[in-house]
């Protein structure tokens, strides 16, 4: 085991087990994923999912960061992903119990499955909130799922191609057009990030995401970017 391995652990420990012994550091935690929850998401993607990169990178090379690898742009991009994301999952949440209420004609019964009655501390776990949390991650990672993930490769080839700096990265616009077309491999973001993670991996995970409370979920969807750096990291 590398010495840098051995600090990454001690550093994951630490934060463990802070939160567990600090007196009032979960509360902290809840308390301000409530009330500044976009904020929040903004750190925990910029954290959980530039750590995920972190350790693809590990698995696949040897090291943590090299040149070029971009840590402050990647930080900063995941962060504002992190923003899209919570703001997506709040939006297909909502857009989707209201499809099947109404467009289903499930009359409240999709509500009533998936919220319950928060002066109870919401809906209890259900076969019939585990279709509602289904059909949330289903929509979710079908509609904006292969945005979201192009829209992240084109940063990162961003990234890599103006040296890793923060400064670089700003130097020059974004060439979406020209790296859709000519520089991003569709053989493998269709025919496995698309094709074989959506289905095979988020539609699962992120079935399990909307299970958990709300204060959760976020954090929890934050964390499945390191593993699916992991998967990602094996399967080259």
């Amino acid at each position: 085991m590398k010495k840098s391995d051995k600090i990454t652990l001690i550093v994951i420990a630490v934060v463990i087990l802070g939160f567990a012994f600090i007196p009032g550091a979960w509360d902290w935690f809840i308390k301000a994923t409530t009330k500044h929850g976009l904020i929040m998401s903004f750190f925990k993607f910029a954290i959980l999912g530039t750590f995920g990169e972190m350790l693809s990178l590990r698995i696949k090379e040897g090291v943590y960061i090299k040149k070029g690898f971009g840590l402050a742009p990647k930080l900063l991009i995941w962060g504002v992903l992190g923003v899209v994301i919570a703001s997506a999952m709040t939006i297909f949440k909502t857009g989707t119990v209201v499809l099947l209420d109404s467009g289903f004609h499930f009359d409240g019964k999709a509500a009533k499955w998936f919220y319950g009655n928060p002066l109870f501390g919401g809906a209890p776990l259900t076969w019939g909130k585990f279709f509602v949390a289904l059909c949330v991650s289903v929509l979710m990672n079908t509609l904006f799922a292969p945005v979201f993930m192009t829209f992240h490769k084109i940063t990162d080839i961003h990234i890599a191609e103006t040296g890793g700096s923060l400064i670089g990265f700003f130097s020059k616009p974004l060439e979406i057009q020209k790296t859709m077309a000519e520089k991003i491999n569709w053989n493998i973001q269709y025919g496995f990030v698309f094709k074989k993670t959506i289905p095979l991996f988020w539609y699962p995970a992120h079935t399990i995401t909307f299970l958990l409370p709300g204060t959760l979920q976020v954090l929890f969807a934050a964390a499945l970017g390191v593993a699916l750096g992991v998967i990602l990291s094996i399967k080259k």
